[in-house]
C-alpha cells in the first residue's frame, strides 16, 4: 500500500455530525476534590472559546479551566475539562453557543495537555467515486498493518499559516509577539520535519519495519530504547504491533537513533536547517514519535456511496491521515479552523 495511492473519491463534513469525537480520559474522576470534570459537547466552537465560556461562569481566570486535547471546531466532539470548585449544580444543564454539559463530577486537580488517552472516531464519508471495491481490502489491511503516522493539516493552521509563520521566524529572528502563535509555530515546524522524515521512509517501504540502529517505542508509551542490531524477536513484536519504528520530534539532544536510521534521519533534516536551528535556539528537547500509526476497533459499513467508519486512535494522532490511505483527494465542505 506504500505506492499505492488510493483512487476512491468522496467528501467529508458536509455536514458536523460527518465528523464525530469523543475523548477518551483513561481514568475516571476521582469522585472528590476541589476540582469539577465537565463532559462536555460542542459544536462548532473551537476548545479554548469553550473554556473562557466556563471561565467566566465560574467566576474564575481562563487559565485555570483544564482541558486534555484541542478539538476540531467543524465536528461534533465530547471531551472533559476541569473546572475549580466543587459546586456541581452550577453546571447542571448549562450550555452555550455550540456547547452544552453532558455530566459533571469531582475531581482532585486539573486536567493538563495530553493527559488523555485516546479519541474515538465516528466518521461518514459522502458521494464516493471510483473503484469502490478497493475500500474492503484496504480498510483490512489499514486495521491490521496500522498508517503512516503523518501530523494532518491541522498541526499547520490555515493555508500552513503556522509552518509560514515558523519559515519567517527562522530566516528573520523575529518571533511572533503572540505567545499562542510563537507555540503553533514551533510545532508546526517540528512536526514538518517529522512528516518529512516519515514521507522519506515511507517512499523507501519501511515505515512499518525496523531499521539497524532503531530508536524503538514501545507501544502506547513515551519510552523507547536502541536497536543496533534487528533480530526475529524485535521483527515479531513489530509485526505484532507490541513496538515500533519512530522518527525523530527534533530538539536539543543527541538523537537515540543510530546506524542505518540516524543516517536516513540526518540527510532528510539536512534539507531544513533553518527550522533545525529554530527549535535548537529556543530550547524544545528532542523527543520520538512512532512512525506507525495503530487504528484500532476500526469497523466499516459501505451504504451505496456512503461510507461510515469507526475506530480508536491514541492521543496526538489525526484521523485524517487514516482517511489519507482509504480516500484519494478528499472534499471537505469548510476551511480549516483549529
Amino acid at each position: 500500500m506504500d505506492t499505492d495511492a488510493p483512487a476512491v473519491r468522496g467528501r467529508i463534513r458536509t455536514e458536523p455530525r460527518d465528523f464525530e469525537v469523543d475523548e477518551v480520559l483513561g481514568f475516571e474522576p476521582d469522585g472528590h476534590g476541589t476540582h469539577v470534570l465537565l463532559h462536555i459537547e460542542k459544536c462548532g466552537a473551537n476548545t479554548a472559546w469553550v473554556a473562557a465560556r466556563l471561565a467566566a461562569h465560574a467566576g474564575v481566570p481562563a487559565n485555570d479551566v483544564g482541558y486534555s486535547g484541542l478539538k476540531d471546531r467543524r465536528a461534533v466532539t465530547r471531551q472533559w475539562f476541569s473546572v475549580p470548585g466543587g459546586d456541581l449544580e452550577r453546571w447542571h444543564d448549562f450550555a452555550g453557543e455550540g456547547y452544552r454539559v453532558l455530566a459533571a463530577h469531582p475531581h482532585t486537580r486539573k486536567l493538563r495537555r495530553g493527559s488523555h488517552r485516546a479519541n474515538r472516531f465516528r466518521l461518514t464519508v459522502r458521494q464516493l467515486t471510483g473503484p469502490l471495491e478497493d475500500l474492503a481490502p484496504r480498510l483490512t489491511a489499514i486495521g491490521q498493518l496500522g498508517v503512516p503516522n503523518f501530523f494532518g493539516g491541522q498541526r499547520f493552521g490555515r493555508d500552513f499559516g503556522n509552518l509560514e509563520r515558523a519559515r519567517d521566524w527562522a530566516l528573520s529572528g523575529r518571533a511572533p509577539r503572540d505567545r499562542q502563535q510563537r507555540g503553533f509555530a514551533l510545532s508546526a515546524a517540528r512536526s514538518a520535519l517529522f512528516n518529512k522524515v516519515l514521507a522519506a521512509r515511507v517512499g523507501l517501504g519501511n515505515w512499518n519495519t525496523l531499521l539497524p540502529g532503531e530508536a524503538v517505542l514501545l507501544d502506547g508509551r513515551q519510552s523507547f530504547f536502541a536497536a543496533p542490531i534487528i533480530d526475529e524477536a524485535l521483527v515479531a513484536r513489530c509485526s505484532s504491533l507490541d513496538l515500533h519504528p519512530s522518527g525523530p520530534m527534533h530538539g536539543t539532544g543527541e538523537s537515540p537513533a543510530q546506524g542505518l536510521a540516524r543516517e536516513l534521519e540526518t540527510s532528510v533534516l539536512a534539507q531544513e536547517p533553518q527550522l533545525m536551528a529554530l527549535l535548537g535556539r529556543e530550547g524544545l528537547r528532542a523527543e520520538r514519535r512512532a512512525t506507525r500509526l495503530v487504528v484500532r476497533h476500526l469497523r466499516w459499513q459501505l451504504d451505496g456511496e456512503v461510507l461510515e467508519l469507526q475506530f480508536e486512535l491514541a492521543r496526538g494522532s489525526f484521523a485524517t491521515t487514516v482517511l489519507g490511505r482509504l480516500i484519494a483527494d478528499i472534499d471537505e465542505e469548510m476551511p480549516p479552523i483549529e
